[in-house]
């Protein structure tokens, strides 16, 4: 793969504009501001990731040496100047976005995109829990930032619901994968919450969080924002997330945490379909 492309971690840009996406489909809905603000999410999601591979160099070394800038691929100076050139971009389709509907929040909110992923890369990452809870912020963003590209009242509202809910398990998964990548933040010198909390105290922190999730998944059929098959599906992706949650409060090590992060992304991608099955 190209470094270039790899480097952007296109599967992760793009699970991040599926929120967009997802939410077009809830409202039936699809015009050129709602395309832009695919882009606008698949583009900020790419520059951020960039500028953490740039920042996170040294301890990439460590713990992903195969990434394009450690690997040398990509020099530094390059990765950094791609990311910026990402962000851009990003930000210029909100613009577009906030241009064409007179509505000026989508624009705001990749103002503070652009900020909030900056400074996650360069300090926040690294910061007990913060750091955790704007990956999740930034998840959830997505949601509420397709919300108002169409500006429906009613869209904005579910938007809202459903940014909290993927805040609430990303956070969970950041989490889990802090105590999958202890070695090389220690080597760092950086302080993430089961360094200074420990794996056991972090384990327990990402179970609640993603046992509050499973609860909160029923909601969205009793408050008739989505129908019948929405259960079906969604009662899958719950299996998995509370087998999730049971796998890393039994074990912290290194290779359950990873798997552990693995079933929860693919537990989110069920999560998004039940989305799409409960508009039927």
């Amino acid at each position: 793969m190209n470094p270039y492309v790899e480097i952007m971690r296109p599967g992760n840009a793009v699970m991040g504009a599926i929120a967009v996406i997802l939410i077009a489909i809830i409202d039936r809905s699809l015009n050129l501001p709602i395309i832009l603000a695919m882009l606008a999410v698949f583009l900020e999601t790419a520059a951020g990731n960039v500028i953490n591979d740039y920042f996170d160099y040294q301890i990439d070394l460590i713990n992903k040496p195969e990434r394009p800038i450690p690997s040398g691929r990509i020099s530094l100076k390059g990765g950094r100047n791609y990311g910026y050139l990402l962000f851009l971009l990003a930000t210029f389709c909100g613009f577009l976005i906030s241009y064409m509907t007179s509505n000026w929040i989508p624009f705001v909110i990749v103002l503070i995109a652009d900020i909030l992923l900056y400074l996650y890369a360069y300090k926040l990452k690294a910061t007990p829990l913060i750091g955790n809870l704007t990956v999740g912020l930034m998840t959830g963003l997505g949601f509420v930032f397709a919300g108002f590209t169409l500006n429906n009242p009613t869209i904005i509202s579910t938007s809202i619901f459903l940014g909290f809910f993927a805040f609430v398990m990303t956070t969970a998964r950041e989490l889990v994968k802090d105590i999958e990548d202890m070695e090389g933040d220690k080597s760092e010198g950086a302080k993430t919450l089961p360094i200074i909390c420990g794996e056991k105290a972090t384990s327990i922190l990402a179970f609640l969080l993603i046992i509050v999730d499973c609860a909160l998944c029923p909601l969205l059929y009793y408050y008739h924002v989505f129908g019948f098959y929405y259960l079906i599906v969604i009662a899958i992706a719950v299996i998995l997330f509370i087998y999730s949650a049971v796998l890393i409060i039994r074990n912290q090590d290194r290779i359950t945490a990873g798997k552990v992060s693995k079933y929860l992304k693919i537990g989110m991608l069920i999560a998004f379909v039940s989305f799409i099955f409960g508009t039927f």
